[in-house]
């Protein structure tokens, strides 16, 4: 399949391949009977559901024809968008309650106002419910959108209130061809990274351009297939963790100290210089924020693990079932034969399982060393602990 051009024109310039999404998003911006106050978008991981909300949001806020709203918007920088991007584990209560303040304010200068939501599925029940009335009943010119990867994701008193578009999936060639288009790579690394980033395209670029990245893929999914025993579990599982914190702390480390050096100048606070007790409460939250933060930097370094070791266990699936022309870790394959005949099929479905067991303890605060010694631990033995 080729690749599929952008569309060309504002604001729809970075929305790739959903075509049929776009039309119907269009018509919803330009004809009013169209139009529902609340929209829910989903699909996979790196489908571009975020990137078509802010599309949608300026088609919606500026005039037919404003570049330069429509640029605003993209932006993030109108005043008639209100936008959640969370980078914690959840999306507090809080949060949802500003958003839901803001959905009653009558637009400034657009033609809407317009809420987007993204990872809406890192919404806890208590939250959800903040936002019931908000979007059973909003103002006649303010307009929701959420984003998740599927609606399963969401409360069923949420879905019932939202229009859902659902995205389709690019294929391998089509991500390998705008990955190679946007980043330069070379045909085969693109190729190679869009296969293995299982088409999420944010991912694809970040492999295609990073070869160490690249490089600590390929050595933790080899030390898996190492893994002999308990001892052998125990110690990839802490360097695996030990290079997602690493990975964390590089990504968050100097946001961090940009962010508390910003809130200082803001307090009239000079670089060393002690801080007032009457100022304290406000470095403090700073402080748990940039945790919570670190925690939800870390959580999803390990889930990346965990998708490139499902793509993996995948394939020795498929060769186990004689469906041998889709691997997606083709660069192991002579191991991944190897390891297909020496296990039944039924173990390989209990290492299936237990990935998704690993990813549920995750999310309810177990120590990730210990999710992934247990992981480890039935890769190794065929039981689990």
């Amino acid at each position: 399949m080729e690749a599929v051009a952008p569309v060309a024109e504002l604001p729809w310039t970075d929305v790739w391949g959903q075509d049929a999404a776009v039309t119907a998003l269009r018509n919803a911006a330009t004809h009013p009977d169209a139009l529902s106050h609340a929209w829910l978008i989903t699909g996979p991981p790196g489908s571009g559901r975020s990137t078509l909300a802010y599309a949608f949001a300026a088609a919606l806020i500026a005039e037919p024809g404003d570049a330069a709203a429509m640029k605003q918007v993209l932006a993030g920088t109108h005043p008639d968008l209100t936008a959640l991007r969370t980078e914690q584990v959840i999306i507090r209560i809080d949060e949802a309650r500003r958003l839901v303040e803001r959905a009653y304010f009558a637009p400034s200068i657009g033609r809407y106002r317009v809420i987007v939501v993204e990872d809406a599925d890192r919404m806890t029940e208590r939250t959800s419910n903040v936002l019931l009335k908000a979007l059973e009943e909003p103002p006649e010119r303010t307009v929701w959108v959420l984003c998740a990867p599927s609606d399963a994701d969401l409360l069923p008193t949420i879905r019932s209130r939202v229009r859902t578009l659902r995205l389709r999936e690019p294929d391998v060639a089509a991500v390998a061809a705008l990955v190679a288009a946007r980043t330069g790579a070379a045909p085969a690394v693109a190729e190679q990274s869009a296969r293995h980033a299982q088409r999420h395209i944010g991912m694809a670029q970040r492999l295609a351009t990073d070869a160490a990245a690249r490089e600590r893929r390929d050595e933790t999914l080899r030390a898996v297939l190492g893994v002999r025993g308990v001892g052998d579990a125990v110690d990839v599982a802490g360097r695996i963790v030990q290079v997602a914190s690493e990975d964390a702390k590089a990504l968050t480390a100097e946001r961090d100290e940009s962010e508390r050096s910003s809130l200082l100048r803001t307090l009239g606070i000079a670089d060393g210089a002690a801080i007032p007790p009457a100022v304290r409460s406000q470095i403090s939250a700073l402080e748990d924020d940039q945790k919570r933060r670190a925690t939800r930097s870390l959580r999803d370094g390990i889930d990346r693990v965990l998708t490139d070791l499902q793509s993996m266990f995948r394939d020795v699936l498929m060769l186990q079932y004689e469906r041998e022309g889709d691997l997606i870790n083709r660069e192991l394959e002579d191991d991944l034969r190897a390891l297909a005949r020496a296990w039944p099929p039924a173990r390989t479905l209990d290492v299936v399982d237990r990935l998704a067991a690993t990813r549920q303890n995750l999310e309810q605060n177990v120590a990730p060393a210990l999710a992934l010694e247990s992981l480890l631990i039935t890769v190794a033995t065929g039981r689990t602990p």
